[in-house]
């Protein structure tokens, strides 16, 4: 009678357990650390980037070239509600801001879209909570380059899917979150695709598990070490 009483009161309180809370973007990308981790190609350092938290909680993530750090470039997202919101970036001794004039969340097809308010302002760039179904974010807009005002137009397109088993050489099994993006713009040269990718973020280890470009040339690279900022 005693042992049964005690395996009814361990079911007990494990039935009040308290549920573990919804899986985020920050849990997959870790936005708000100040980890970050390089990224190889072809037996070759290809790419590094880290988190830092900035002011008004802020986060800033710079990526470049492992062998030159650290690279004058990074972003610049906060959270909003809901939402992870990118602001612009700063390079080339400049901030480069985003004015939207059209933002859109379809189904995992780019179909069925619905308008996202924005105001012209920042970019809704990912939810922050991981819904279940995968789903389409486009925008549209401009680029403004502050010290000089000049505008460059374009389209970014990206599909975010739900949790799911990855690997990779160097981790083993993981789980990852997959976002798959088009980029178009016209600096430089005319209005066309520039970019088109599969970024896999892996949970704990963030963006850059593995990278496979498709345009404008194939193109694939896996994370391979851990590095804390800077």
């Amino acid at each position: 009678m005693r042992r049964r009483g005690w395996i009814a009161l361990a079911l007990t309180l494990a039935g009040c357990a308290t549920p573990a809370p919804p899986a985020t973007w920050a849990d997959f990308s870790l936005m708000g650390t100040t980890q970050g981790a390089e990224i190889g190609a072809d037996g070759q350092p290809a790419s590094r980037f880290a988190w830092s938290v900035g002011a008004d909680g802020e986060a800033h993530v710079r990526w470049g070239d492992p062998r030159r750090w650290p690279p004058n470039y990074r972003e610049r997202f906060r959270r909003e509600g809901d939402w992870v919101m990118l602001d612009g970036w700063w390079d080339n001794g400049t901030y480069y801001r985003l004015a939207l004039a059209r933002e859109e969340i379809c189904d995992a097809g780019c179909a069925q879209c619905t308008p996202l308010a924005g105001g012209g302002g920042p970019q809704h760039y990912v939810r922050w909570q991981l819904p279940a179904q995968a789903y389409c974010l486009r925008a549209a807009g401009r680029i403004i380059e502050e010290s000089s005002g000049k505008a460059t137009r374009f389209e970014h397109e990206q599909v975010w899917f739900p949790p799911g088993p990855c690997r990779n050489a160097n981790f083993g099994e993981r789980r990852c979150i997959r976002q798959l993006e088009r980029w178009w713009d016209d600096n430089g040269a005319p209005f066309t695709l520039k970019l088109e990718r599969t970024n896999w973020l892996a949970r704990g280890l963030g963006p850059g598990f593995i990278i496979e470009q498709t345009h404008p040339k194939p193109w694939r690279a896996e994370m391979t070490s851990t590095k804390d900022t800077p």
